[in-house]
Parts: C-alpha cells; structure tokens; sequence
C-alpha cells in the first residue's frame, strides 16, 4: 500500500481510498489468522480449526490462565474446583472423576484437563471435541509455556504474552529483593496436618529453591515427590522456616502450630516464621502463584533481619 501510493502523482478520491484500505486490512487480517491451528500437547497432537467460543476447564490453574490472557468471555463452563476468578463460571463437574457425556452436554469446542483421567482425552476426541491436556508445571517455565500455549490455542497470543512478561518481571523483582543469606535457611512446607510435604522436585520445591531455601524433606531419601514426614523428624529437622498450605482446608495458622507438642522448639516457631498460605495459591500453577512466591519471600527477608 505504502509503494502504490508513493507512485501516485495526484490525489486518491476518499471513498477509493477507504475501499483500498479497507481491502488491505482485510487481506492482511486473513493472513494473519492462525487457524487451523496444530498444537503438540502432553496428550499428542491437537488440531483448532478455528477459533473456540466454548471453553470447558476442568483444571482450576488452567481456568485461571483463560482468565488472565482475555478467554473468559468464551468460557461455558468449569469444574467445582475452580474458584477464581470469581465470575468464572462453576459447575459440579468433577477434575478428578471427569464424566465425557456431562462435559459434552455444554457443547464445548475446546476442553481443558491437568489430568487424563479415566481416560477423558480419548473419550472427547471420541466425540470430536479437541482437548489440550495441560499437566502440573514443575517449575516457572512450564508455567509460562501453558499460559503461552492455552493463549494460543483461544486466539489471545498478545494477551498470553503480556501476561508471561508480566510474571517474568514480577518473579525478578522478588528475587531481587533478596540478599543471600547468611547460611541457607532450612524450610518445611506442609500439605496437611498429615505432614505431608513436597520435595524440591515439585512445583512448591522449585519455588524454595528460586529463593535460596533448603527444603527439608529432600532428606528423607524416599522416591515419592510428596513424602508423609513424622512430627518427630520435622522437629529434630528444626526448620527456620514453616510455610502452611492447609489454611483453608484444616484450619491451620500460626497458632494451631506452636501448640503442637514439642514444636515450641523449632526454630521457626520460635521466630515467628511461619507462613500461611491460601490452599489454592499454593497449590495451583497459574498466574497468581506469584502471590506464593511474595509471601515467602517476605517471610525470608524478614528473617534475616532478625539475624543480624
């Protein structure tokens, strides 16, 4: 358009004009579309042929994303588990007993699953519907990449980028917030009043590692990501720091922990450094895992205050 009219020696009529340019943004729109779309997933190869306009989550992390990079008008439908945002809307199906025929009856043209369970991947393919199977991140970057693909795949590709760029620099500003410490502080990170814990090896542990912290159920040795600790080794572990992601599901706090028996002796209870932490945040990999991170940050860098 620019060449044509540099060659031109006389002015263009204003309707010539507006029909050209109006042509011209027409054929570059069409160009531009990136649909059929082929996309490689956990579960194998998935194919959009155009944009979806009826979304099913059943992964609360992945309804989160759809959110943040501008699908939330196309979503229908989500599981009971996922509670934000708030005008996301829920429904009783189920992440962990996904039924094919429930999920089929919103019509949806793009379901989203962390898990392939029951063989639901398969079940909706059956019925034509494509699924992208987005598991658990185990770390920040598997966490970009799904928000990058789940933008990608609902026609929001700027807005998955902005969100990822967003996250990249608030995870530098946290990390930038903090001094290395003086000695590496020790930290246990509980599921449950079970003392079920996670190791580095998860999403949780990567996070402990992103700030410097040595996570105290790496030394139990077993092969399980997430390890059933006793009270008796937490205690002789003597964490500095006690991060406490059953909030919400079992009513922990600071309180219920220092009246444990014998946990007046943990450094971290001593000091004051437990963290208490939304269930959800903790437990989900979408973009607000960064709240996650500022928390135990904070709790970091108000430690090694103390320590000086």
């Amino acid at each position: 358009m620019n060449r044509l009219t540099s060659r031109l020696r006389r002015p263009v009529p204003v309707a010539l004009l507006a029909a050209a340019t109006y042509a011209c943004v027409g054929a570059a729109g069409a160009a531009a579309s990136p649909y059929p779309l082929h996309l490689t997933t956990a579960a194998g190869a998935v194919t959009l042929t155009r944009a979806p306009v009826r979304i099913v989550s059943l992964s609360p992390s992945a309804t989160q994303d759809l959110f943040a990079v501008g699908a939330g008008s196309q979503v229908v439908a989500v599981d009971s588990y996922s509670t934000y945002p708030a005008r996301a809307p829920r429904t009783s199906l189920s992440a962990f007993t996904p039924n094919a025929e429930a999920i089929a009856k919103y019509r949806p043209d793009l379901v989203l699953v962390a898990d392939d369970i029951n063989h639901v991947v398969a079940q909706l393919r059956a019925l034509g519907i494509p699924v992208l199977l987005e598991p658990a991140a185990s770390d920040l970057g598997g966490v970009y990449a799904e928000i990058e693909q789940i933008a990608q795949a609902t026609g929001h590709g700027k807005g998955g980028a902005s969100v990822v760029l967003n996250l990249r620099r608030q995870v530098s500003e946290i990390l930038r917030s903090l001094k290395r410490p003086l000695r590496p502080l020790t930290v246990y990170n509980e599921l449950d009043q079970k003392y079920y814990s996670a190791t580095s090896r998860t999403f949780i542990g990567q996070m402990d590692k992103l700030l410097g912290l040595v996570n105290i159920a790496d030394k139990t040795g077993g092969s399980s990501q997430y390890p059933q600790l006793s009270a008796e080794y937490i205690v002789a572990s003597d964490p500095d720091l006690i991060v406490l992601a059953d909030t919400v599901c079992c009513g922990q706090d600071r309180a219920t922990v220092a009246a444990r028996p014998g946990w007046n002796t943990i450094a971290a209870v001593r000091s004051g450094a437990i963290v208490p932490v939304n269930d959800a945040i903790a437990s989900q990999w979408g973009p607000r895992i960064v709240l996650f991170l500022k928390a135990v940050a904070r709790a970091v860098v108000k430690l090694e205050e103390t320590r000086k």
